[in-house]
């Protein structure tokens, strides 16, 4: 299936793009860097989806999020990652601090606890939603990459956050369902505090 995406590239584009997504009790985001270390590698971009609306800025090209940063620091909107430390990590290195977050990958380690399942990003698309997760575009983001987002690479960014806000839904009623809230809040807990004490 293929995702449509808005791509910002000047603050007027960022404003519309905070403005289609202010109004969502939800949205997910994702990050493509250079590399693991946000101390030494590059943020690529910055993806957000509410489901419907899909949008990447491109700070390869030194684009900045401009209002798209208050999504961010909105504590009444949930800001829904997959891995949400390693994204933190350069979102807040970076100057954009994030409040409020529901991560899909604790959820889906508490949900499938013992039954040797993959928490992997790829693995639970597929299993929620049948969708086939291409990681070999994300090779490209290297520090010899030249720069160029093209349709593959934009598709495959978007696939990374489309998902997202169903799955935390679905998810978040497994959880609820089995009696598994108390675990994953701990888990995030955890993870929040650890990233704001560093």
């Amino acid at each position: 299936m293929s995702i449509s995406c808005f791509i910002v590239h000047s603050p007027e584009e960022s404003d519309r793009a905070f403005e289609a997504l202010r109004s969502a009790n939800a949205v997910a985001c994702d990050t493509e860097t250079s590399g693991l270390k946000a101390q030494t590698a590059e943020l690529f971009s910055v993806q957000f989806s509410d489901g419907e609306l899909n949008c990447l800025v491109p700070t390869s090209e030194g684009v900045q999020l401009g209002r798209l940063a208050e999504l961010l620091a909105d504590k009444s909107i949930t800001k829904i990652f997959h891995n949400a430390r390693f994204d933190l990590g350069f979102l807040e290195h970076n100057g954009y601090p994030v409040k409020n977050v529901f991560d899909t990958m604790i959820a889906e380690k508490v949900l499938t606890k013992g039954g040797d399942q993959s928490a992997s990003l790829a693995e639970t698309l597929y299993r929620y939603f049948a969708v086939d997760l291409d990681k070999s575009q994300r090779k490209k983001f290297g520090r010899s990459w030249d720069r160029v987002w093209t349709p593959e690479l934009v598709e495959y960014a978007m696939k990374d956050v489309a998902y997202l806000p169903e799955l935390m839904k679905r998810q978040i009623k497994w959880m609820d369902d089995l009696g598994l809230r108390p675990q994953y809040n701990a888990q995030i807990g955890k993870l929040m505090t650890d990233d704001e004490s560093t």
